[in-house]
């Protein structure tokens, strides 16, 4: 069971087909790309020695060469490490060196960071750059054939941001993937030749899933030539037909709001997938309006892609169903593949209606943390995924979010853990306290808000601190407004009271 075999279906079965577009120039149709995916596979193999189940790094930004280096790690029997090119580079030396990669691609805005790093991670053999004439003559090698795997085999490492200041590498197997693939077809939609999936969103990460059903379906993979603008992105929605994309809900409300979507030709649009953060009502509503009723919600976290839950296009496209308002802020019913329960703090369903965690069980959940056993047992302990969402589950198995128990902020669609920015900032010498929280952000889902408290006799400015966040963490993660408290507020047991700082936020709103 090997995820290739379905580029080697679709060059036999579409081998004419547009497999990639940049914008709206055809890059490679399946036969051509089926090709140059054995050809990478087999330099890989040749030139540089990797054997199955050595890790490729993929430290890259949407590009068409994205789609045939995953291919190709997995024709050759590798394990492909997607990494956010929004990080930092210390972040991204720590997943080089966790994964134990033995190479990595890289886009030229990436390049140039890695190449310093190297002797942070030197098990690292090769850093190559993705695009020049050596990377074509990779591209071009001698075809290898394809590396027979176990269905437990992992083939996708997917670094979640750290709950306890460090990532954590959640290893999918090829089972889990194909696993994913098939669901997409039973709640999702139906994919065909001449369908497109627009790449607005990151490639390692959710968007980068939505390769998979596309290319089973011998659809075309879309990558913008400008990153996200909505300018470029309704244009190309006029000039491919069947578009489908994956958005976070600032990235919907965005485009929602454009001048561009004003008389938008949006009706060969199949569907808008949104994910990854809440989506406000009057939010939804508005996107409603302006794409009409193509839009369906998808719920799930790394470690069991691509849904938990999914509020399907039909039920958005039926607003006199019962309880549609309530429902419409749901994140909708458990995905077909999957079992999902609310359970108590021993691990007991609770009954209907009652809050608890979200658990989930089925053939895409993880095969476990990379390399970090005792993780794997905590998050998968009984046989179910521990999401660490809290949520409620009605009598008709609707199920509504209420609140992260791991704290997460989710901004712009990206996840940011308050701990591992608390970690960096109490490393300045002044600071002797500091909770990190979210706070709503009309442009972007949720702001990071840092309170601190300094040591006695010394002080810090938020510049200062903006500066050490930025030397060690990405951009996006860094606290947004800096509160200055002479101590924070604690629980009878020492503990810091986050509601606490939720509520005075709150009230310093009203």
């Amino acid at each position: 069971m090997n995820l290739a075999t379905l580029m080697r279906r679709a060059s036999r079965v579409f081998p004419d087909r547009p497999a990639v577009y940049l914008a709206d120039r055809p890059v490679a149709d399946y036969r051509t790309l089926a090709r140059r995916v054995a050809g990478l596979a087999g330099a890989l193999q040749s030139r540089f020695r990797l054997a199955p189940g050595d890790r490729v790094a993929l430290a890259m930004s949407n590009t068409p060469e994205y789609v045939e280096i995953l291919f190709a790690c997995w024709h050759a029997g590798l394990m492909a490490v997607p990494m956010n090119p929004r990080l930092h580079p210390k972040e991204l030396a720590f997943i080089l060196e966790n994964s134990g990669a033995r190479l990595c691609f890289a886009t030229a805005d990436l390049a140039e960071i890695l190449a310093p790093l190297r002797q942070e991670f030197s098990q690292v053999e090769h850093v190559l750059p993705v695009g020049d004439a050596d990377y074509a003559k990779l591209a071009a090698a001698p075809p290898a054939t394809m590396v027979e795997r176990l269905p437990t085999d992992g083939a996708w490492l997917f670094y979640t941001s750290g709950t306890t200041g460090r990532p954590k590498g959640a290893e999918l197997s090829h089972r889990n993937i194909f696993t994913m693939t098939g669901g997409y077809f039973i709640d999702f939609e139906h994919v065909a030749p001449g369908d497109h999936v627009l790449h607005i969103g990151p490639m390692c990460h959710g968007s980068g899933f939505y390769i998979l059903p596309h290319v089973a379906g011998g659809a075309a993979q879309v990558i913008p030539a400008e990153g996200f603008k909505p300018a470029e992105v309704f244009a190309l929605v006029r000039h491919h037909p069947g578009i489908s994309f994956f958005a976070a809900p600032t990235i919907v409300k965005r485009l929602a709001e454009s001048p561009e979507a004003r008389g938008a030709d949006v009706g060969r649009m199949r569907t808008i997938i949104y994910g990854g953060a809440p989506m406000y009502g009057e939010d939804l509503k508005r996107a409603l309006q302006v794409f009409g009723p193509k839009l369906a919600q998808v719920y799930g976290q790394g470690e069991s892609p691509m849904a938990i839950a999914v509020l399907s296009r039909a039920f958005h496209a039926d607003p006199g169903q019962p309880r549609y308002e309530e429902r419409l802020n749901s994140v909708g019913v458990a995905q077909s593949i999957v079992d999902v329960r609310i359970v108590d703090g021993d691990d007991r369903a609770v009954a209907s209606g009652e809050l608890g965690e979200i658990a989930v069980r089925g053939d895409t959940v993880m095969t476990g943390y990379w390399n970090n056993p005792e993780a794997s047992a905590e998050a998968l302990r009984g046989g179910w995924l521990h999401t660490g969402d809290v949520g409620v589950m009605d009598e008709d198995g609707y199920i509504t979010l209420k609140d992260r128990s791991k704290d997460v902020i989710i901004s712009g669609g990206s996840n940011i853990y308050p701990r591992e920015v608390e970690e960096i900032l109490l490393r300045h010498p002044a600071v002797a306290e500091v909770s990190v929280i979210g706070q709503r952000d009309s442009q972007w889902g949720e702001s990071v808000v840092a309170f601190v408290a300094c040591a006695p006799g010394h002080a810090v400015s938020a510049a200062e601190l903006d500066a050490l966040c930025l030397a060690n963490i990405a951009r996006y993660k860094r606290p947004k407004t800096y509160r200055f408290l002479a101590s924070l507020p604690k629980s009878h047991i020492g503990k810091t009271l986050k509601t606490e700082l939720r509520k005075l936020l709150a009230d310093e709103s009203e």
